[in-house]
C-alpha cells in the first residue's frame, strides 16, 4: 500500500508526522505558537489559521487523521490531480479554522452575557448556574464557596470572589487551543463520498462493508448530534469537523458544476 502513495498525500503525511515529533520531543513551544487560539487571546496570531492543522494533541489524534488521509487521499489525488487535492486539504483546513473561530466567538459572547448579567444583578443562584454550566473547569472547593455565598448573598467580598471566578473561567476559555487536521480530513471524506459514493469500505468495528456515502452521512449526523449535545467535558472540536464537511462539499459541488476545471 505504501507504494501506491501519491506525492501530495505522502508529503502531507511526512510533514504532519515530522511536526508532531519535533513538537513532542524537541520544541514543545511550537504547539503554543502554532495552535489556533481565540482572537482575543494574547497567544493568537493570524498565521495560526494555517499552522494549527499541522499540530496534534497526541499520537492517537495524529494517527486517526493520518490514517484517514492514507486511506482516502491517494485515490482522490489520482482522480483530481495533486493541485486540486492540495487545494481541497488546505481550503478545508483553513476554512474550518475560520468557521470554528466564528463559532467560538458566539460561545464566548454567550459567556460575556452571563458575566454582564451577574455584574448587573449578582446572586448565588446565578453563580451556581454558571458553575453547573462550567463544572469541568472548577475545582471541588467551589461548592464550599457556593454554600458560604448562599448564606451571605450581600457580602461584597463574596460577590468579588464570584466575579473573579467568572473572569477566570473566561480567561481559560479564550486560551483553549485547537489543533489537528480533522477539518481538512473531513473535506477529504466528503469529497471521496461525492466522487465515489458507492465504493464499499470495510469497517474495523464492526467488521462489515458500507458504502462511502452512507459512512459519511452517518458520521455527519453523529457530528451534528455532538454539536447540539454540547457536552462540557468533550474536548473534540466537532464544529470544525462539520465545517470541513460543508466546505469540502461546496468545493466539490463547484468542481462538478464546472467540469472543465478537471482538464
Amino acid at each position: 500500500m505504501f507504494r501506491n502513495l501519491t506525492p501530495v498525500v505522502k508529503n502531507l503525511l511526512l510533514i504532519n508526522i515530522a511536526m508532531f515529533v519535533v513538537a513532542s520531543y524537541f520544541m514543545p513551544q511550537l504547539e503554543r505558537m502554532f495552535a489556533l487560539y481565540y482572537v482575543q487571546s494574547p497567544r493568537f496570531m493570524p498565521t495560526q489559521f494555517l499552522t494549527y492543522m499541522f499540530m496534534h494533541a497526541n499520537f492517537w489524534h495524529l494517527f486517526s487523521n493520518m490514517f484517514g488521509l492514507f486511506i482516502f487521499g491517494p485515490l482522490l489525488e489520482q482522480f483530481l490531480g495533486p493541485k486540486k487535492l492540495l487545494t481541497l486539504w488546505m481550503v478545508c483546513g483553513v476554512g474550518s479554522g475560520l468557521l470554528y473561530s466564528g463559532y467560538n466567538a458566539y460561545r464566548i459572547g454567550q459567556l460575556d452575557n452571563q458575566i454582564e448579567a451577574f455584574y448587573a444583578d449578582p446572586s448565588p443562584e446565578r453563580f451556581n448556574d454558571f458553575v453547573k454550566d462550567n463544572r469541568h473547569l472548577f475545582k471541588s472547593g467551589v461548592y464550599d464557596f457556593i454554600d458560604d455565598y448562599t448564606k451571605n448573598p450581600e457580602s461584597k467580598s463574596m460577590i468579588q470572589r464570584a466575579k473573579e471566578n467568572y473572569m477566570g473561567i473566561r480567561d481559560i476559555q479564550i486560551n483553549i487551543p485547537m489543533v489537528g487536521a480533522s477539518g481538512a480530513l473531513f473535506g477529504i471524506l466528503i469529497a471521496f463520498a461525492m466522487f465515489f459514493p458507492n465504493t464499499e469500505l470495510l469497517l474495523l468495528f464492526p467488521p462489515m462493508p458500507v458504502k462511502a456515502k452512507y459512512l459519511v452521512f452517518f458520521y455527519s449526523l453523529y457530528t451534528i448530534y455532538n454539536i447540539i449535545n454540547n457536552s462540557p467535558t468533550d474536548n473534540v472540536a466537532h464544529f470544525a469537523h462539520l465545517s470541513g464537511l460543508i466546505i469540502g462539499a461546496g468545493l466539490v459541488y463547484y468542481w462538478k458544476k464546472n467540469r472543465n476545471n478537471f482538464y
